[in-house]
């Protein structure tokens, strides 16, 4: 296994995050996210579950700093250096008297860090409290500054090699929303299906074999179409049910997302109506989504045709995406909603997702959207309209 891009690839990327630290005076910054790290090295294993982070300096670095028995997956997985790994001992991994971060801030110490300026990321999933008290103890002479998103929004625009990567997992989606169209019928347990649909999801294509998403697949059947993330049960699914599928699918740990409707029997007036005002408010999305476009005008043009059709939806339509590992696929920065300010780039990648969840149903109809400088381009070419199976 090699990594996902080349050195030059990766090597723009550092040089963007260099150029922002610098702009905030940070001599170092401190990285938490597993898909902050994969992006800057191509790091990748299932071991953020333990204490991880990576660092970022000026000059030498990115270091990965983890635990012992992980930093084999840097050598295959990254062009890393060994002086740029980091292994705390094992004899670290899950004590109440110590952590691992303790470590981390003596190497940092020992590489001239401890009366720097160092940022970190406040909000990640991955960097815990007791981790970031332990650093701060560690170097007590330092400060400490909160740069939380600063390499997500490095992330937002996306390279020739990203997009061709996402178009692979585009493939392996439309894959997998072909198994649940397929698979969906009265009588077939919901586990059932969506066991053939992960099946699909790993298996990719003869092209590209795939990486389990960021957001496991969603269905939406039954009471729990009316909310919007439900995880599968091992009932049956009934006649006269609408049912969401919320999919996607991922390679290389770039993930694009796909979300369509199922119908078991003939589809009632609601249903139809809905629909007619989901597919119409896409297609105003995409007109208006292109490179220049304000976030919030492209909201807008979603918001006219609910207003028409006389009906609501509060959250957001929108987001950026790209890497990413559980628990989520998007990249924390670009929101469509009303009032968002924020211009959107040229080929940033953007999931819409218009999920209706009513009284004791709901429908999903969404698009990874690739922004171009005059128009958008789906990613996946998958038919749009709800799938009626007859029952």
């Amino acid at each position: 296994m090699a990594p996902a891009f080349s050195k030059d690839e990766y090597a723009s990327r550092l040089a963007r995050v260099r150029v922002e630290m610098e702009k905030r005076g940070l001599a170092a910054l401190v990285i938490g996210d597993p898909a902050n790290i994969n992006w800057l090295t191509g790091y990748d294993a299932w071991s953020f579950y333990t204490p991880q982070v990576m660092l970022v300096d000026l000059h030498d670095g990115p270091f990965w700093c983890g635990r012992l028995m992980d930093a084999g997956a840097a050598k295959f997985t990254t062009y890393l250096s060994e002086e740029q790994l980091v292994a705390y001992p094992e004899t670290l991994v899950q004590r109440t008297d110590t952590h691992p971060m303790a470590h981390v801030a003596d190497w940092m110490v020992g590489r001239g860090f401890g009366a720097s300026r160092i940022g970190y990321e406040s909000d990640s999933y991955f960097l815990s409290p007791r981790a970031m008290a332990t650093l701060r103890d560690g170097l007590p002479d330092a400060e400490f500054v909160d740069a939380d998103l600063l390499v997500n929004w490095q992330r937002l625009v996306k390279s020739p090699a990203e997009l061709a990567i996402m178009r692979r997992a585009a493939r392996i989606a439309e894959a997998a929303m072909q198994t649940a169209w397929d698979g969906a019928h009265p009588g077939v347990r919901q586990c059932d299906l969506m066991a053939d649909v992960v099946a699909t999801q790993i298996r990719g294509t003869p092209e590209q074999g795939g990486d389990m998403p960021a957001i496991h697949p969603l269905i939406l059947a039954g009471e729990a179409a009316a909310t919007a993330h439900p995880l599968w049960t091992d009932a049956p699914l009934e006649p006269g049910q609408t049912i969401a599928f919320e999919l996607g699918a991922c390679a290389r740990r770039y993930n694009v997302g796909l979300a369509r409707t199922v119908h078991l029997g003939t589809p009632p007036d609601n249903l139809q109506r809905t629909a007619a005002a989901v597919e119409e408010g896409m297609a105003a999305v995409m007109d208006s989504l292109k490179a220049g476009a304000i976030a919030g005008d492209v909201h807008a043009a979603w918001q006219r045709v609910l207003d028409r059709y006389g009906l609501e939806k509060p959250s957001r339509i929108g987001y950026s995406i790209g890497t990413g590992y559980a628990p989520d696929w998007g990249e924390r920065t670009l929101s469509l909603r009303p009032g968002e300010v924020t211009i959107v780039p040229e080929d940033a990648v953007v999931h819409v997702i218009l999920g209706m969840w009513m009284d004791d149903w709901g429908m999903e109809l969404s698009e990874t959207l690739h922004v171009r400088s005059g128009d958008c381009e789906r990613l996946c070419a998958f038919p749009q309209h709800v799938h009626v199976v007859p029952a």
